[in-house]
């Protein structure tokens, strides 16, 4: 008999498009992470590392849009918090909810607002968007889940919006 949304645990289903885990960045956006990972990746490009080209051509020194998650993955340690932190925090809850100890993203897609500019303080919220029937992969049987992450700047301007494809499951018995 297939399984329906009467299968999906009510805590599940009440979560469902509502706002979750609404926080602000710790810090201020500043250029050494934006270095950082511009160093990783050996991205020269000038709009980053070049102030005055910056504020020429976009009016302010800012990040790549690709960092937009970076500026909420929390420290492993930071004074005043207690417990485990982690970044999206619904996708965890969901497995937790759900009993379905194995996880994977398999699909993220962004959506990118006005740039993220230096000195910006950022906050966002988690929404979880919707939760699939029991499905029969290679890696298991679980749930597929989309959770979408939503970031404004200080001035409330839509910064940008992570969209993750997760899927939770339980491996097959060995």
């Amino acid at each position: 008999m297939p399984e329906t949304n009467a299968d999906i645990p009510q805590q599940v289903l009440d979560l469902i498009g509502k706002h979750q885990y609404e926080e602000e960045t710790e810090f201020e956006i500043e250029m050494g992470y934006v270095y950082n990972t511009l160093a990783a990746v050996q991205n020269a490009n000038p709009l980053y590392w070049d102030k005055s080209f910056a504020e020429q051509v976009v009016g302010a020194q800012i990040a790549p849009p690709t960092m937009l998650s970076v500026w909420f993955r929390p420290h492993y340690w930071s004074p005043g918090f207690e417990g485990e932190r982690t970044a999206l925090q619904s996708h965890f809850d969901m497995k937790r909810i759900m009993e379905l100890p194995e996880a994977i993203i398999g699909g993220n897609e962004s959506i990118f607002g006005v740039p993220v500019k230096m000195g910006d303080k950022l906050r966002t919220y988690q929404v979880l968007t919707s939760v699939s029937e029991v499905k029969k992969t290679r890696v298991g049987t679980g749930r597929f889940w989309v959770i979408e992450v939503h970031c404004f700047n200080q001035h409330d301007e839509h910064v940008g919006t992570d969209i993750y494809n997760c899927f939770g499951y339980r491996r097959p018995a060995q």
